[in-house]
Order: structure tokens, then sequence, then C-alpha cells
């Protein structure tokens, strides 16, 4: 049994590898398929001169980026820089688009500059470093460049033809939808980034110069099989915990997040047949009617596919994913309905249920387990999918209760901090999180979308002393409110700063720091110590606002308590999504508790997304110190 689970853990993590290669270049993707919808002769508004953009980004841009991202995951920046020379070598000697070839060369560059690097470490002379760092990248990268061109290419090249003779020997005899009875079960363990992006489109983007479209970019982004579970749990099946599988399919069909079926599935095994007769339905009718798409979508949303859709396959592509939609609901039914399905759990959200199948506390189920809890990350195989929305609906709990001190955010599995507090998993994926963070306290769920899960988690946290919730903000207001520090830690006009601007959160946070130190608050070394409080957790709250603050360690560097409040109309990026942008920047430095009574008042007040709207665009300070009531 533990050597499965070693076999499963390599599998996952070698799958996350490749996910972690192609996924930062799915945008590039979605561009070139975008612009061979317009631009080609088959196009929405054929352009010849236009159509020319088309194969460099192919042939050239995206192995270069793969290589280049490949490399700098094994060997930071340095890795990247050699992994896109040796990909151009590969590229040179082939006349096929060299995205699996890219992956083998941008890995090898990585790995070989690291390998040299950990080799001369401490041991070039001081005044030497540059020489050295600019003369090794060009010579390993010549070395590898050749390599690369005379050999690496070739066999990639055979490869790739090798497997595409297999693939049409496939499709000539219709047993590609027998594919399905692999990726189904695949993507059940969390899986699907890896087919899908690791495999599935390079293949298809082989495929498409000789097709003009690719069924392979839509096998495993499919959303029919996923929709029908969905729907076939939310109306036939038994117990509470069916009922969320509504607001599932919604986010699983239109956001593309296929992770939120995998729970349903997982307590029902029997559920995986449903998928695999969906998907060979939908495989099955796109290799009969000749359906496909013209890029890889990301995610698996039914928007993303009728964007990646050429105009003359609109009704084939609906219409596959609408008869696996249909094989996957009713054989759903009949395994719910018909099938003997007592050994499956009737969970309720809000019931001690909850202990048996979504916590995991590393073999410490004690209260103590909920103390001194600063940052929470939910973590899933890409960090985009899942663990996005199960952040979202714990961080609106948290701010709910007034829980200030602890910052939440969402990650990939492998991005997880080693020092974060608590790491929130699905259960398939807890060993694989204790690798990356073996200090951390994990909890392990089914469902990412289980509310109950969340109060459950929150009513722990406030049982803790360390918390701040509503009752004990209500008892330190009405303390201040005869003592002299309900005047001293007042924001004021001095406190509040409009109009500011900065290119990312670095900058952000420096000015911030300078107006904490112009106001005597703190000394200028606390300026480092948020920036590196921010490298080790972001700051982001949600809901357009940044908290940032320094380090336990820093307490030294401050001189009183103090809090800045920043605007900044254009916006800065703090979160790890691309739309967690804060216009408003909130600094703090507090020698003690004492900063609670101003933090609180500012977080009721910010809990109304017009007031933050306001606050995001005025110009006047009075109306900040109106809205803030302080």
């Amino acid at each position: 049994m533990n050597m499965f689970k070693l076999i499963k853990s390599k599998i996952q993590n070698f799958g996350q590898f490749l996910s972690n290669i192609m996924m930062p270049n799915i945008s590039v993707f979605i561009a070139w398929g975008i612009m061979s919808a317009f631009f080609t002769p088959l196009g929405w508004q054929p352009n010849k001169v236009l159509a020319e953009l088309i194969s460099p980004m192919i042939f050239y841009l995206l192995p270069i980026l793969i290589g280049y991202t490949g490399g700098r995951l094994i060997g930071g920046e340095r890795g990247g820089i050699i992994g896109s020379i040796t990909t151009v070598g590969m590229i040179a000697s082939t006349k096929i688009p060299m995205l699996l070839g890219a992956m083998v060369s941008g890995t090898l560059g990585g790995w070989t500059i690291k390998s040299f690097d950990d080799l001369v470490k401490d041991k070039i002379k001081y005044g030497f470093e540059m020489l050295v760092n600019n003369f090794s990248i060009a010579i390993i990268g010549i070395f590898l460049t050749i390599i690369s061109f005379l050999f690496i290419g070739p066999c990639i090249e055979f490869i790739s033809n090798f497997i595409g003779y297999l693939l049409k020997i496939i499709v000539h005899y219709n047993l590609l939808p027998l594919i399905a009875i692999i990726i189904e079960p695949a993507k059940i363990f969390f899986l699907n980034n890896t087919i899908n992006h690791g495999i599935l489109s390079p293949l298809g983007l082989q495929d498409i110069l000789v097709n003009n479209s690719s069924i392979f970019f839509l096998i495993e982004s499919n959303p029919g099989p996923g929709l029908g579970v969905l729907l076939a749990c939310f109306f036939f099946g038994q117990g509470n915990y069916y009922k969320s599988a509504g607001g599932a399919s919604i986010i699983q069909f239109l956001g593309g997040v296929h992770e939120v079926y995998f729970p349903y599935v997982l307590i029902n095994p029997k559920l995986i047949f449903s998928l695999i007769l969906g998907s060979m339905t939908g495989i099955f009718m796109l290799v009969f009617f000749q359906g496909g798409l013209i890029g890889a979508v990301s995610p698996g949303s039914i928007i993303s596919i009728l964007a990646m859709t050429k105009k003359d396959l609109y009704f084939i592509n609906i219409f596959s994913i609408f008869s696996s939609f249909i094989i996957s609901f009713l054989t759903a039914i009949i395994l719910l309905k018909f099938v003997n399905n007592k050994n499956v759990k009737s969970i309720h959200p809000n019931n001690s249920a909850i202990n048996d199948n979504l916590l995991n506390y590393n073999n410490n189920k004690s209260d103590d387990f909920f103390e001194n809890i600063n940052t929470i990350v939910v973590a899933c195989d890409a960090g985009m999918g899942s663990s996005a929305i199960g952040a979202s609906i714990l961080r609106k709990q948290i701010r709910k209760k007034n829980l200030i001190n602890i910052s939440v955010f969402n990650v990939s599995i492998h991005s997880i901090p080693k020092n974060v507090d608590i790491v929130i998993t699905h259960k398939n994926l807890t060993p694989r999180a204790k690798e990356y963070a073996p200090n951390a306290k994990h909890i392990s769920l089914t469902n990412f979308l289980d509310h109950g899960f969340y109060e459950f988690l929150v009513n722990k946290l406030i049982q803790n002393k360390n918390f701040y919730n509503t009752e004990n903000i209500t008892k330190i207001n009405n303390f201040n409110k005869s003592n002299e520090l309900e005047k001293l830690f007042q924001l004021s006009e001095k406190n509040i700063f409009l109009n500011q601007f900065a290119d990312n959160k670095e900058q952000a946070i420096k000015i911030v720091g300078k107006y904490l130190v112009e106001q005597g608050y703190v000394k200028i070394d606390y300026i480092d110590s948020m920036l590196e409080r921010e490298k080790i957790t972001s700051t982001w709250l949600g809901e357009n606002i940044a908290l940032p603050h320094g380090t336990i360690q820093a307490k030294d560097t401050i001189l009183k308590t103090g809090i800045i409040f920043c605007q900044f109309p254009k916006g800065v990026r703090f979160g790890d999504n691309i739309d967690d942008i804060a216009y408003l920047v909130i600094g703090i430095a507090a020698k003690n508790n004492e900063h609670v009574m101003v933090v609180s008042k500012i977080t009721n007040a910010l809990d109304d997304k017009k007031i933050i709207d306001k606050l995001s665009k005025t110009k006047n300070i009075k109306e900040v110190l109106l809205y803030l009531n302080i």
C-alpha cells in the first residue's frame, strides 16, 4: 500500500511539473488560437498579411517560452535563460512545433546550469561573479544547443511522428473514444491539468497543422460529463451533501473549474462510469463529425470552448458536448437511484461528519491545533481552480467574523510556503502538500464548496484568544471609550495619503513604509521587514484592500503604534490572482495589540463594497475620515 502511495505521489509530482511548464503560457496559446480563428483562410476575417503572424508564434515563440519556463522551474532565472538557448537548437533541427521538445530542452538546460552553480558555489573569487555568470551561460548554452540540434531535436521529432502515426491508426479504427477509460479516472486524481496541457495540447498543436482543428483540445476540457454528474447528484442524490452540486455545476460549466465535481465522484466512485461513458460519447461524436478546436482552452469553460471554435464547427462541438452531458446525466441517475449506495455517507455541512472526512490535524485534533495561526493557504493542483474558490469562501467568512490578524490565499501545491501555519487541500493532495510544507498544520477536505467546513474552521479560530471576533472587538471599543488610547490611535488627516501610484506591490509597500517612517511610527528598517512579510504570505485581504505590516521579528524597529491609509486609484496587484488588485493599502505598525480598535473600525467600515469604491476614487481626505467613522 505504501508503495502504491509512493508511485501515486511520484506520478502526481511529475504531472504537476509538466502542468507548471505549460500553465504560465496558456494565454499565449489562447492568443494564437484567437488569431487563427480570425485571420486564417477559413477564419472569421481572413487576412493574408496578418495570418503571417500565426506561424512564428507556434514554431518559435511558444517553444522558447516553454523552454524558458521549464528551465526557470529547475534553475531559476539563469535556468530559464539557458533553457531558451537550448530550445533554439531544437527548433532549428525540425520542421514541426517543438512543444514536447521544449519541455525536454528547457528542463535539461535548467538542470545543467543549476548543477554548475552548485559545483562552483563559494568558489568564485570576489569581483569575478558577473564574469563567471555570463560566460557560464554562454559556453554551456552553446554546448547544449549543439546537442539539442544534433540529437535531442531529431529524437523528439521521431517520437512525435511515431505518436502521430499511432493516433492515426487509433482514429482510423474508431478506437479513440476508449482513451476516456484512462483520462477520466486520471482526472479524478487531479491529473487533469497534466493530461490537458502536458500531453493533449502539444499533440493538438501538431495535429492542427494538418487538419486546421484538433479534437485533442476538446477531449479533457469537455465540460459535458462533469455537468451531467453534478446535475444528477443535485436532482437525484440522497443527502444534504449533494445539494451543493447545483452551485458546483454552474462553476464547472461556465467557470471551467472541473475540480469541483471530483469530490462527488470520490464519495461515490460508481459515478466514474458515468464520466467515462459521457466522455466516450463526446469523443465519438467529434471523430464521426470531424469536430474540434483551433487552440488549447484553459479553463475548460463552455465560454472558452466556443471562443476556440471555428465558425463552421459550432454545431458539431456543441452537439458533442450536449451528447456527453446527456449520457453522463442519465447513467448517473441510474447509478444513484437503482445501484446500491448504502456505503455512501450522507454528509450534512454542519454535523460531526466533518471530523470524519474533512479534517486531518497531523495526528493532533486538540484545540491547540488552532493556536498562533496567522496564515492559511488553500492549495490545489494548479492553484487557480478549486483552491481559489475555497480561499474566497474562507476569506469572506474570516472578514465577516473580523479575524483581522489572519491572511488567506490560494496557491498551487508546489508553491506552498514552507513557513505557512495551516494548509488546506483535498485529501488526495495532502501527502504532496506535506512534502512542500512539512512543518505546517494540514487540513484535508473532500469538497472545496462546503460552507459548513469553513464555518467550522472559523469558529475554531474564534475560540482562540489570539484572534478578535466581533464580541472581543466590541469589548475593546467599549473599554477604550473611557481610555486615552481612543484619542491616541485615531486616524487624522496626517495618516491619509490619496492619489498614490506604484507599478507593483513592492513599490506600494515602500511608499506606505516611507510614510510610517516620516510620521515617526517606525525606524527605516521596518520597511524591509514589511517586504519580507509580503514574501512569506500576501497581505491581500480581498475586496481591493491590502494590509501590509512587518514581521514579528521587527518589533524592535517600531517606535509607536501607527496606521497609514494610502489610496492607489490605478490599483496595485497584491494577491496571487491577476484580479487581486488593491486600491486601498493600509500600513500597520503595532507594538502590542493597541491597533486592534482602529483596524477593527476600518474593516467594519470597509465591509460595504460601495464605500470601498468611493474611497478608491475620492480626492477629499475629509470624506475618507467620514466613511471610516474615525
